[in-house]
């Protein structure tokens, strides 16, 4: 199934996604220092020849010296690119490109894409057969049935590394994770189950052989092609791994083959099932509408038809989505782990079973706060949330086991516990935490300004934000703003715009802020001229009459002079002082760093009162915080004149009732690095700090700007903390990207 099949965007935003900057989505980054010719001679001439005569004489000594125990090849011939057909080799390689990032996001597990430019079966295979030295494992993907069949059986059957096809597998375990569920709210035995599968291609028959093996009898299922049923003895349009599946019924019509199943398995065509048929089927009907992007039957239908159904479909929209990226980096991840020599129906039955058992548990607080809903066990809850964070630990360890009890382990785990722990150390919450933003703001659309709708980049943001379903874009500028979006494809009637030079709103405006800024030295023409023509003091003057939710802004201006103007109609939230604070976002790590926006030389009230604001996020970000009060002193060494207000807010913070660790005054490297650290056991911090308080505005911007530039990791930010009205000044040179996941943080609530 499609990850995200209902996801809108524009084509135009889609490309420039894709191409902006360095081209692509990924690149090889060395993971040792390269920076000395001493360096260079030890990654290759002549230190490289060490491990070479190892390796030849221990060929399992390839996973400890090279970086093939974690190196996935996604591999396509694009005969079969999504719902796109047969376009090529090299048109699959966005997808590929795509689903080798999927696999670093959600598992840690490197990947490298390969388009091979055959359709013929034999030389497809030749070639993938001769790669083996090079990876831990094979995912074929996007290839046409039935040659995708004879591929990845005849490569598992060749080669000694895991050869898996998401588009048959990757259906198969998240729908029998589900299936399980179902079967078990509904009080069925798996044995007594009677089941439709309504197509026959990779995915259904993948389907069709997993259930199965789980225990549903051959002669339950009914698999039904354009033909009609797939009978015993019918010769038209079948096949071998057709003709696996024959049962003996004189059932010939969808019709025929519903009436009285429990179960009904979908992987046609939109609208395959009509309503109508629904009627014939058992008591609580489990009803599994997976085609994309639309289903064999939309949920609502089938629900006003059958309300007593339990469904679930590939659309992240409706409840229970079957969505692959739930199976397949976590399934990766365990059998490298354990160097497993195949994936099989044991390892399958486990993953399925192991995100059966985990939507049973209590959802954790963010995933069901992201969702809108409390997600408790149910008809309408019976696969995990694609963002859980605790599918890394769950489904790999589940897989692994299972491949050291099928005896195609050959590295096995001793320690399961550790292994856990090792787990949750290669992922970083903030990504889930993100991600789950996002779904947040689709359950729960916003109305966020956008103040500088006559920036192609803001509007492209707007675009994005209301096409992804995230909220309602409030656009403030001229009549040109419609032009423009014409310009990008984009309906102007479909966007709200605010324009100072005929909102009814203006004379409310001038009357709030002449009241604020009357005896500040302005007169009330000074006032009207500000309405009118500054479009910071005109948006946040909307936000502040409560005709949106949040605002974001600065693209046009200076932060410095954006915040000012922002400032003029905004005050920070009562009893709070309010910061900037950058978020640095690695694929294990976070750092936040604050203050790096506001306040130029914060008094130790004011930075125990950001070390608390921003102790804040932190944990709205899934980290459990531990502050650091940044300085070029280690609690007193070397003196110097700067380190009372430091000394002071840990103090000020000892008086308060505090959930988190902190500690200072402490130069960066004692806060980060735990040898360092360990020159202090009198240290309050368990572990290297991830929350950095800087002395002063200058260092803390500074050390932004420079990681921004020069650092490895994405950077999130600057984010404004403690303002009475969600409001998020960006960069001058903001992506829409940026600008769009900046609104989807405000209007979430996580960056206030």
């Amino acid at each position: 199934m499609s990850e995200n099949p209902n996801v809108q965007f524009s084509e135009r935003e889609a490309l420039l996604f894709h191409s902006e900057g360095r081209p692509g989505k990924i690149e090889i980054i060395a993971s040792k220092p390269m920076a000395t010719q001493r360096d260079l001679a030890l990654a290759y001439s002549p230190g490289v020849a060490v491990p070479v005569r190892a390796i030849a004489e221990n060929p399992a000594l390839a996973y400890d010296y090279t970086a093939k125990g974690n190196l996935v090849a996604v591999i396509s011939n694009g005969t079969a690119i999504l719902g796109l057909g047969n376009l090529g080799a090299l048109a699959s390689k966005p997808v590929m490109e795509g689903k080798a990032v999927l696999f670093k996001r959600f598992a840690d597990v490197d990947s490298i894409d390969i388009e091979l430019k055959t359709e013929d079966v034999n030389r497809f295979i030749d070639a993938v057969e001769l790669m083996e030295p090079s990876f831990g494992g094979i995912n074929l993907e996007d290839i046409k049935s039935p040659e995708c069949f004879v591929i990845e059986q005849t490569l598992r059957e060749r080669m000694n590394i895991p050869v898996f096809h998401d588009d048959q597998h990757g259906t198969a375990i998240i729908a029998a994770a589900g299936l399980i569920n179902a079967l078990y709210l509904t009080g069925r035995d798996i044995k007594q189950t009677r089941c439709v599968m309504l197509g026959a291609g990779a995915a259904a028959i993948a389907c069709a052989e997993l259930i199965k093996a789980m225990g549903l009898p051959h002669d339950n299922l009914l698999m039904l092609d354009l033909a009609g049923v797939i009978y015993q003895g019918r010769e038209e349009s079948m096949n071998q791994w057709k003709s696996a599946h024959a049962v003996a019924t004189d059932k010939r019509t969808l019709a025929e083959a519903l009436d009285g199943a429990d179960v009904f398995f979908g992987l046609a065509s939109a609208n395959a099932l009509p309503p109508e048929l629904l009627v014939k089927m058992a008591p609580k009907p489990i009803i599994f509408a997976m085609s994309n992007p639309d289903p064999e039957i939309s949920p609502p239908l089938a629900k006003a038809t059958r309300p007593d159904a339990i469904i679930a479909t590939g659309r992240s929209d409706y409840p229970n989505q079957v969505n692959n990226v739930l199976g397949f980096p976590f399934i990766f991840r365990g059998a490298l782990d354990v160097r497993a020599t195949t994936i099989n129906d044991e390892m399958k039955i486990a993953a399925a079973t192991a995100l059966a058992q985990l939507a049973r548990q209590q959802v954790p607080e963010e995933v069901a706060a992201a969702y809108g809903v409390q997600h408790s066990f149910g008809p309408e809850y019976i696969i995990p949330a694609p963002f859980d964070p605790r599918l890394m630990e769950v489904v790999p360890v589940a897989v692994a086991q299972a491949a050291m009890d099928s005896g195609v382990a050959t590295k096995p785990i001793e320690n399961m516990t550790a292994y856990r722990h090792q787990l949750r150390g290669r992922m970083n919450p903030t990504t889930s935490v993100l991600s789950l933003a996002y779904e947040g703001a689709r359950a729960h659309p916003k109305r966020v300004i956008f103040a500088e709708a006559e920036e192609e980049v803001v509007l492209r943001a707007a675009i994005a934000f209301k096409e992804g379903g995230y909220g309602i874009p409030v656009l403030v500028g001229r009549e040109t703003v419609q032009d423009r979006l014409r310009a990008l494809g984009a309906n102007p009637d479909d966007f709200e715009l605010h324009n100072s030079v005929n909102s009814p709103l203006v004379p409310r405006m001038g009357d709030f802020l002449y009241q604020r800024m009357q005896r500040r030295g302005y007169l009330r023409r000074d006032i009207d001229r500000m309405v009118n023509r500054d479009r910071n003091i005109f948006g946040a003057l909307l936000l502040q009459l409560g005709e949106a939710d949040a605002m974001i802004t600065g693209v046009t201006r200076t932060y410095a002079q954006t915040i000012r103007e922002v400032r003029r109609v905004i005050d920070p939230e009562p009893g709070r002082t309010p910061f900037g604070m950058h978020i640095l976002v690695g694929q294990t790590h976070t750092v936040f760093i604050a203050d790096t926006t506001v306040n130029e030389r914060p008094t130790a009230e004011e930075l125990a009162d950001i070390a608390e604001g921003a102790a804040t996020v932190a944990r709205r970000m899934g980290h459990e915080p531990r502050v650091a009060f940044l300085s070029y002193s280690n609690f007193g060494n070397p003196e110097g004149r700067w380190l009372e207000n430091l000394r002071g807010a840990v103090q000020v913070l000892d008086g308060r009732d505090i959930s988190f660790e902190y500690e200072g005054e402490m130069s960066p490297d004692v806060a980060l690095n735990p040898r360092q650290l360990a020159n202090y056991p009198f240290s309050r911090l368990s572990g290297p700090a991830n929350v950095l308080i800087m002395p002063g505005l200058q260092s803390a911007n500074i050390s932004a700007k420079l990681l921004r530039e020069l650092g490895g990791d994405s950077m999130i930010g600057p984010m404004m903390i403690g303002m009475e009205k969600p409001v998020q000044i960006a960069p001058m040179t903001s992506t829409a990207s940026e600008l769009v996941t900046l609104a989807v943080l405000a209007a979430g609530g996580i960056a206030r």
